[in-house]
């Protein structure tokens, strides 16, 4: 296939579905042996773990998507590839919520986008422990198991549920903390659970009213924002270049109805500039 090969972005979605369920299946019924001893290092700080696991589910992703799909670059969290955004790449992330993984926590997903100049046209989020598979493709809406999504329909952010995460960084993740202490009194209440994808996949469903985060990389929310965008989601995405107030990192994704209300909390709160 390659660049000029086939495009469609359904096609994509099928071809991020399948490459992803083998890595999420593999990821599964390796968990044990990669969790233990010297098969778990660190990256960032030594809260910012990686497993063996995140390293053979990548390469199995790359392995997989050099059979299905010859000539494509790939863009994954463990072994990196091009910056450049132009032209149609790959973007994975073996295991997001690394840190659940290794504790048994059965929130996380292996997470795998097809973008055409920086802009996700097609991706899925495939859970291994429950099995859940979260796809959507561009113009194509988003998807459950196969069952259509939409977000809630919430219009009061003091009624909204909202999902946030925290950096790695302990002095970036206090100041984070205390924006978030902030917000808390104006929203129903926040929700913390360790995954982008799958907070962006909650919001698809209606099961969060809104997520934000700064400090994301492309890997974290390159196909669960894509499902969230293709439910109904308003998406403000890192490095959107808008002069909002939130910076060049944050990324926010929230029911139309409490999107601008939410934007205005954040600002308030001082949430994007830590």
């Amino acid at each position: 296939m390659g660049l000029t090969a086939d495009m469609d972005n359904e096609t994509l979605r099928t071809v991020a579905v399948q490459v992803a369920g083998e890595a999420a299946e593999l990821a599964r019924t390796i968990r044990d042996e990669s969790v233990t001893g010297g098969a778990v290092g660190t990256k960032s700080s030594e809260t910012d773990v990686v497993t063996a696991a995140d390293r053979a589910a990548e390469r199995l992703v790359r392995d997989r998507l050099a059979d299905l799909r010859p000539g494509e670059s790939v863009l994954g969290e463990e072994e990196g590839g091009a910056a450049a955004l132009e032209g149609l790449r790959w973007v994975v992330d073996p295991i997001d919520g690394t840190v659940n993984y290794l504790y048994g926590y059965p929130w996380y997903a292996v997470s795998l986008a097809a973008q055409v100049d920086g802009r996700s046209i097609a991706g899925a989020v495939v859970e291994p422990v429950s099995g859940r598979v979260w796809s959507a493709a561009a113009g194509g809406g988003a998807f459950c198991d196969g069952e259509p999504l939409r977000v809630s329909g919430a219009e009061r952010l003091d009624l909204a549920l909202v999902g946030t995460g925290f950096a790695y960084d302990v002095d970036r993740r206090r100041a984070q903390a205390s924006a978030t202490g902030r917000l808390l009194g104006q929203v129903r209440d926040i929700r913390r659970s360790g995954a982008a994808s799958l907070d962006l996949c909650a919001v698809a469903a209606g099961w969060l009213d809104a997520y934000y985060e700064v400090g994301l990389k492309r890997w974290d929310w390159a196909a669960g924002a894509l499902v969230a965008q293709e439910a109904g989601a308003h998406l403000r995405l890192p490095a959107a270049g808008t002069a909002d107030g939130l910076g060049d990192e944050a990324m926010v994704c929230a029911t139309p109805g409490i999107a601008d209300s939410l934007g205005e909390a954040l600002r308030a709160a001082g949430a994007g500039e830590v």
